[in-house]
């Protein structure tokens, strides 16, 4: 008898499932997280068309993502209406020493940075006498050890109220089904709490797809991706050397191995969006001979989250969509519209690089690079879907 195909298991992401996901700005009081937040929602880095905002409310923002795929098409296609991807941004409060506890701005600050999907975290490499520090003085590791101790302080006490939880169902023993899945998570809790009180956050642990199901509904603070942000002064970022750099990578290497670690200056890039347009913006870095950090933080946040794009493409629109990578065809399908999942029958699909390799259309046809793809097609990035779907039921 032929050997048995072993099954591989899926990979589930920690996190929410989901293509509409948010970032949050995390730092201490006076690291520069308003000031980019701000930069960001201003600029016309780039493409102008490609990067401007619609601010929702004070706190947050979208962000439309730089794609320079999503460019060559509303160029190739002219038409008239063009629909971008974007990024949703919050500007959450500084944190304090003692938030997990409730000083400061404690509680609303983690129950904020619990509504993200991903952190983007500030961390102060600069000196300025008229930016006084919360702690006194600049210390990026003291910094980066009190986010990441409020941080787990605050995962243990969600872990701990879900253990709580779970025992008090478990006490009540036998041996069905149900109850053998209530131990099963109240086990994993119970690894997930030795892992936290050992000072580590959860992201970085090796967790199974069971383990992963059982992560995700506590919406744990060090489960979210994080992309650390090193804010240094103008001079320093240009000549890309500081004093505290070597101090901040060796902790980074230490705690976030792995983790997108991306140089900026907040000063900087405040003073880019001052300058009024584009022309300006791009004369200005040409004779600094550096350039925005801006399209390359909203890029990687979005790889962080492990998302990726497809588009759809025609005379009447361009819309570039966000589905998180591994997604299959009538997924992609329901993020155009939730009924065409449901009534899925097949995509028409070609890749952008086969379109801008031939040419047009007719060029992809004549490669034979326009493929019918059934249910089972885990859509790519870069993929330019036409849905085939049956009518809604009404």
């Amino acid at each position: 008898m032929p050997p048995k195909k072993a099954v591989k298991e899926e990979k589930i992401l920690l996190g929410r499932p989901g293509n509409n996901l948010k970032s949050g700005i995390v730092g201490l009081a006076n690291v520069g997280k308003s000031t980019l937040f701000q930069a960001i929602t201003k600029c016309t880095l780039g493409n102008p068309a490609n990067f401007p905002f619609a601010t929702i409310d004070p706190e947050e923002s979208r962000v439309l993502v730089p794609d320079d795929r999503y460019d060559w098409l509303c160029k190739h296609y002219k038409p008239k209406s063009e629909v971008p991807a974007h990024l949703t941004i919050y500007d959450i409060a500084g944190l304090t020493r003692g938030a997990s506890t409730g000083a400061g701005l404690g509680n609303a600050f983690l129950s904020h940075i619990r509504a993200v999907d991903a952190i983007f975290e500030v961390v102060r490499c600069f000196d300025d006498a008229e930016i006084t520090h919360v702690e006194g003085d600049v210390d990026p590791v003291r910094d980066l050890d009190i986010i990441v101790g409020e941080l787990i302080a605050k995962d243990i006490e969600f872990t701990e109220k879900a253990k709580e939880n779970l025992a008090k169902q478990t006490r009540r023993g036998g041996q069905s089904l149900e109850m053998k899945k209530l131990q099963q998570e109240e086990a994993t809790v119970d690894k997930i709490l030795a892992w936290l009180k050992d000072g580590k956050e959860v992201r970085k642990g090796d967790w199974t797809p069971k383990e992963v199901e059982v992560i995700n509904p506590l919406f744990l603070l060090t489960a979210k991706p994080v992309v650390y942000l090193i804010n240094l002064s103008e001079k320093d970022y240009i000549r890309q050397k500081n004093k505290y750099l070597p101090k901040v990578m060796g902790w980074l290497k230490e705690h976030a191995a792995g983790d997108p670690i991306l140089p900026i200056s907040i000063s900087f890039e405040e003073r880019l969006t001052q300058l009024g347009g584009d022309a300006e913006v791009e004369e200005e870095c040409k004779k600094l001979g550096t350039k925005s950090a801006l399209p390359k933080i909203i890029t990687t946040m979005r790889t962080s989250l492990n998302l990726a794009s497809f588009f759809t493409t025609g005379t009447d629109e361009v819309r570039q969509w966000t589905i998180r990578k591994g997604t299959k065809a009538p997924g992609a399908a329901g993020v155009i519209h939730t009924d065409f999942e449901k009534t899925f029958i097949q995509a028409i699909v070609y890749n952008f690089d086969v379109l801008k390799e031939t040419g047009d259309e007719a060029g992809v046809k004549a490669a034979g690079k326009i493929l019918t793809k059934g249910k089972d097609y885990v859509v790519e990035d870069g993929d330019i879907l036409l849905i085939k779907a049956g009518a809604a039921k009404g």
